[in-house]
């Protein structure tokens, strides 16, 4: 698979929320926890379940910080 974006976080799912539309799925990557909001449907579609291995993949325009 290629992609245009360049940082890809490699780690472990610990958590997988399921609400009506869209899940949140937290991704250890090694003491820091990543938690991204994707669809249900793409959770079944990648069959995700927690202790499989899975990859962040960042694209830094979509980043935002705040203080």
């Amino acid at each position: 698979m290629k992609l245009s974006a360049r940082n890809t976080l490699a780690g472990k799912v610990v958590a997988i929320e399921k609400g009506a539309v869209t899940s949140h799925v937290q991704i250890d990557l090694g003491g820091s926890i990543l938690t991204a909001a994707i669809t249900n449907e793409a959770v079944a579609d990648l069959d995700l379940k927690v202790g499989d291995a899975a990859s962040a993949i960042v694209k830094a325009s979509d980043v935002i910080i705040g203080k």
